[in-house]
This record gives C-alpha cells, structure tokens and sequence, in this order.
C-alpha cells in the first residue's frame, strides 16, 4: 500500500493502521494536517473490512417523533427549539405520538427516537407515563432521550442520575441516542451552547447508562468553532469511555448546519470534510464496531461516498425528523432508495435492529 503514496508522507501512521495498532492523539492531528483523500478511503476501508468482511451496509426502518420543541438552553447552532411560554411551542399529545408509530409498523419500522428538549414542565412521570403506554400498545424498540435531556430530567424531579436511568429503563426505554455531544471540549462548548452542562456531565450520564445496561450510540457535531485538534480530543474521549464501559454502538459524526442559527457566520463544512472526518473516525475508533453515515445533513451522493471511507452502516431511514431539517437540512430517502445507494456503491444492503442484529428477509 506505501506504493501508492510514494511521498511517503505518514508511513508511520500506515504502518500502525497495517499492524491493527491504536492510533495516539497525535495521529489523529496528524490525520487532519496532512493526509489526502485516496489515504484516508484505503486506510479506513482496511480497517472497516476487518470489522466488517462480509461487505455489507445496514440500515434500520425507524422514525423520529420531537415530543416537545420546549427548550430554555437556548443552544446556538438550534433552529427548532422554543423558548418556555414562548408561540410554537408544543408537547405532543400522547395519542399523536400513538398514531405515528403505527405509521411506522405500519411500514415495517421497529425503532422510534424519541427526543425534543428540555423542557421544564415535563418530569419522570410524564416519560414513565408515556413509555409504559407505548410498551403496552407496540412492539418497538424506544431509543429516546439524549444525556442533556436525561441530566435535566433528573434535576428536576429531584432524583439522582442513576436514579432517573433506572425508572427511565423500567418504563421501557431501550437505549439512548448519541445527541448532545456536540463537541465534548468545555471551550467549544461554551461558545455555542453555554447552558448545557459539560463534557463530563454528558460522558458520565452515558458512563452510568452503560453501567446499567442500558446501550447508546453517539455523535460528534464538527463544523462550527472549533480546530481539528478539538475534533480528535472529542474522539479520544470517546474511545476511552467505550474502553471502561463498552456501550457505544456506533458513531454518528454530522456537520453544523448554520442556517438560521444563532452562528450564521460559521461558513458550513465542505463535503471533504466530511469524508475526511468520518475516515478518521473510523481510523482513531478501533472500539467501537460501527460508523453510521449521515446523510440526513451531507446528502445521499456523500453519504454513498462515505461507504468508501469506513462507514458501514446508513443509519435510519428517518421516516420524520424536524430537528436538522429545521437547520436547512432537507434531504430524506425512502426505503429503496437507501437500498439503490448500498447497492450501487458495491456492497449488499441489510435491514438490521438497534441492536445492530440483521433482521430476516
């Protein structure tokens, strides 16, 4: 393989990449300095065929539902939330929840995600109400709640927050998405979202959440404030946590869309850059099985192409979703086509569950 590079620019890291060893920080930076598209594709490839030989891309047939846009944190990259008290403002009443995951079943879907803000009328009743009312009516897998959203719950209704996982887990939740991490850095964060808690607010909820057996994936926002040595300690961060606990299933790296934020000067990222991010995800996450690609935000023609840089999984076919979409992200793709892009990039397509299991048929 150094053949192809005859430069011989990062033969060190190659080397690491051929002998299957973890790559420290300092790669990672290095990654983002100075490797070129054609390195990136063929050492994220390797990795992700010895993770993954059968040549396989999966999906999962699902739908978002945004219980609420209540939301008082006031996150700057957010174009959905409303403010408490403030027009727009919604909870969904529990019977339109009901309706649209019989539309999912109805189409053959398995997982709801279940996620909207943190909203101060809502507390533990309400989301052990609501799950056990799903559990009794649908066989549905409930991956719901980001950290952010469990952190504030439990503040709220007075319990601690492996208390909140707890009740959370007995009323039928499945596991969590990733959402909220943004930027696990405090100084990224605190330049577009304040009010959140920190990094490690969110990597102990998840760390307690594994804890309990209660599995997550998770994500990483690029694209607004901060360098690429702050993208590679966000994945460090990771892949220690997934070293302790073990309950990450996949990552889901996404760009900041600035439309309509409260950051429209962040010049949004280039589809290179996003390719070179998910390939070095890929490269620096020797734990965590699976890259979910986003094609939600980058379009269907990069998310085919990031196939080709160590993403093995398509995510969800987002029957819904109004959170990114409210950003200016509005690409959606039916079944088959999801499919027709697995197909056409080389590998063959598998319907799977959250638990990342393939599914008959």
């Amino acid at each position: 393989m150094a053949d192809d590079f005859p430069d011989g620019r990062l033969a060190d890291v190659e080397e690491k990449v051929l002998r299957g060893e973890r790559l420290p920080f300092a790669d990672g930076v290095r990654l983002f300095r100075e490797a070129n598209p054609l390195q990136l594709s063929a050492w994220a490839n390797l990795v992700r065929r010895r993770l993954h030989p059968e040549d396989r891309v999966t999906y999962v047939v699902g739908r978002n539902i945004n219980y609420t846009n209540v939301c008082w944190v006031q996150c700057k990259f957010c174009s959905f939330y409303r403010l408490p008290g403030a027009d727009g403002g919604y909870v969904l009443p529990r019977e339109e929840i009901f309706r649209k995951i019989q539309e999912l079943l109805d189409l053959g879907g398995i997982e709801i995600l279940i996620q909207g803000g943190l909203n101060p009328a809502l507390k533990i009743d309400y989301f052990e109400e609501t799950f056990r009312a799903i559990k009794a009516r649908f066989p549905v897998h409930i991956h719901g709640l980001s950290p952010a959203e469990i952190i504030y719950l439990a503040k709220i209704s007075n319990l601690s927050d492996r208390n909140c996982l707890v009740r959370l887990k007995a009323a039928g939740l499945d596991s969590i998405p990733g959402a909220g991490a943004e930027m696990l850095v405090d100084e990224v964060r605190d330049q577009i979202a304040p009010l959140k808690d920190s990094a490690a607010a969110w990597l102990n909820l998840m760390r307690t959440a594994h804890q309990l057996g209660i599995p997550s994936t998770v994500t990483m926002m690029y694209g607004s404030v901060e360098t690429v040595e702050q993208r590679v300690e966000h994945l460090v961060k990771v892949r220690d946590l997934q070293d302790e606990a073990g309950g990450f299933r996949a990552f889901i790296p996404w760009s900041f869309q600035p439309q309509g934020t409260h950051l429209p000067s962040v010049k949004q990222a280039s589809g290179f850059d996003y390719l070179r991010t998910v390939a070095i995800s890929r490269l620096m996450l020797d734990n965590i099985r699976n890259i979910q690609a986003s094609w939600l935000t980058q379009g269907p023609k990069i998310g085919q192409m990031a196939l080709q840089y160590g993403v093995n999984d398509m995510g969800s076919t987002v029957i819904e979703e109004n959170v990114v979409t409210a950003q200016g992200a509005v690409f959606m793709l039916p079944l088959h086509e999801i499919e027709r892009l697995i197909r056409d990039a080389g590998f063959h397509s598998a319907r799977r569950n959250t638990r990342y299991e393939i599914l008959p048929g």
